[in-house]
């Protein structure tokens, strides 16, 4: 299995707790971790903009990313949310032993 941290964001706590239990229960992911208090600069529609955020940490695999991305996109308030992401080239073996029986359907 080739595992994946998937990073997100949404505008607010509420919404991410949302989008991580939805991609938990649907066995997306095996955890998503959240961390409110981030804010982001970035250009939008022209404008230099900030935002509050909360991050989201999915851990997941490679096999899963598509359906995970379909996912994200058709539930998250956001009409271009950030999905990215990145290969775990290293880890605790019992750690992505876990990740992924969480995943299996």
């Amino acid at each position: 299995m080739e595992a994946l941290v998937v990073l997100s964001t949404a505008p607010n706590l509420k919404a991410a707790k949302s989008i991580a239990r939805r991609l938990v229960t649907e066995k997306l992911a095996a955890c998503v971790s959240v961390k409110g208090g981030f804010w982001s600069c970035y250009r939008w529609k022209g404008k230099v903009e900030k935002s509050a955020e909360a991050l989201l940490l999915i851990k997941t695999s490679r096999r899963n990313f598509s359906k995970l991305k379909s996912c994200l996109e058709s539930c998250h308030p956001y009409e271009v949310p950030e999905i990215i992401g990145i290969p775990i080239v290293e880890g605790s073996p019992t750690y992505l032993s876990w990740l992924n029986r969480s995943l299996e359907k």
